[in-house]
């Protein structure tokens, strides 16, 4: 089956799924790519994956879907879905060709070795989606894309965790590269935050901020931070496809430095909140057995470059990232059009747990 989605069906089916915030609005230009790509997306439905879709189809590319038709299954009627599944059901690749293939959903190296047996003399190019948790320890500053990454004793693990994810995803780029030597492309992007995020990292923080009160704000003003909208990460990546880019990319932001203090302040700013915020040291957090609050943690020892990898690369390849203002009022918008249910936060804390730290931090200095 082929089918084409039309560009008014893909914003209808897409403002539906995600609670009435259109997506429209946010990527500059509409224009056609120069020359259409077939493209191949292991997944396509959960967060990164809408995204992707939304902007190869703008771009005037033709998009197939392969996943097991679990998540958000009526997202795309539209559009061809291939159903199989990554950990051995393959067979609705056979007998086809694509451009390109985004590997959006692989966090075991296993699974993108049965992709690539599956997809070899298929498909030009394998794009895998790493992230910037391959090189944990962060044990320097300034981390740029030849540094170390992590390692298994026992490499053949499958349990992911805190600690097995970075190394296994480095597995994984390397089962990419083995198989696509001189057509892959690795994309180590940091914490992705914006519309439609299931982890509510950052979704938290203006959310919280447009209660309003006193808000608990972790470790120092200078602690550095990074992280990428999900809408310019995507929007790179088909960037990247149509540029025909290969080797390995650090995707990390915003390009001028940015702390823990200007992103709570320009969030407030942006929404318009009169929120005031109480700082809460690294080491009395840790003692209250916080130790790292949405996507916040001390910069030190093994966490240390965190929130310090180098985008340089990337940047000069034309990345772009919008504001972080942007990023605050239509993260708002997009939560507030959620069902009750969904507006129950997955990061940061409680109401009461919050006044709870705050009074004792005061009541012990």
């Amino acid at each position: 089956m082929k089918t084409d989605l039309s560009r008014r069906a893909f914003l209808q089916t897409t403002t539906a799924a995600i609670g009435g915030f259109s997506l429209a609005a946010c990527y500059p230009g509409d224009e056609l790519a120069a020359n259409p790509l077939r493209i191949l997306i292991l997944g396509g439905t959960s967060f990164i994956g809408p995204h992707q879709v939304r902007t190869a189809l703008a771009r005037g590319h033709e998009v197939t879907l392969f996943n097991r038709g679990q998540t958000n299954p009526d997202l795309f009627p539209d559009l061809e879905t291939l159903i199989g599944d990554r950990d051995g059901d393959l067979g609705a690749l056979a007998g086809r060709e694509w451009d390109v293939v985004i590997d959006n959903s692989a966090n075991i190296p296993r699974w993108v070795r049965l992709s690539t047996e599956a997809l070899q003399g298929s498909v030009g190019k394998y794009v895998y989606i790493s992230s910037t948790g391959v090189y944990i320890p962060y044990l320097t500053t300034d981390i740029h894309e030849d540094a170390p990454v992590d390692t298994l004793d026992d490499p053949g693990i499958e349990v992911v965790d805190g600690r097995t994810f970075g190394a296994l995803k480095a597995l994984a780029e390397d089962e990419a590269r083995a198989a696509f030597p001189d057509s892959h492309l690795v994309l180590r992007p940091t914490y992705i935050i914006g519309p439609g995020d299931p982890t509510d990292r950052y979704t938290y923080w203006p959310v919280r901020i447009a209660r309003g009160g006193e808000v608990l704000a972790p470790g120092t003003p200078d602690d550095p931070m990074q992280h990428v909208d999900v809408r310019d990460l995507t929007a790179f990546m088909i960037k990247a496809l149509e540029d025909d880019l290969a080797g390995t990319m650090n995707i990390v932001g915003p390009p001028e430095p940015l702390t823990m203090g200007s992103l709570l302040e320009r969030t407030r700013a942006a929404i318009g909140s009169d929120a005031e915020f109480v700082w809460l040291d690294a080491l009395f957090l840790r003692d209250h057995g916080v130790p790292a609050l949405t996507y916040w943690t001390e910069p030190s020892g093994d966490y240390l470059g965190m929130m310090q990898v180098n985008g340089d690369k990337a940047f000069a390849a034309g990345f772009e990232m919008r504001t972080l203002e942007e990023t605050a009022v239509e993260t708002l918008e997009w939560f507030n059009a959620q069902d009750a249910e969904r507006q129950e936060l997955r990061a940061g804390l409680a109401p009461e747990r919050e006044v709870e730290l705050i009074a004792a931090f005061r009541a012990e200095t």
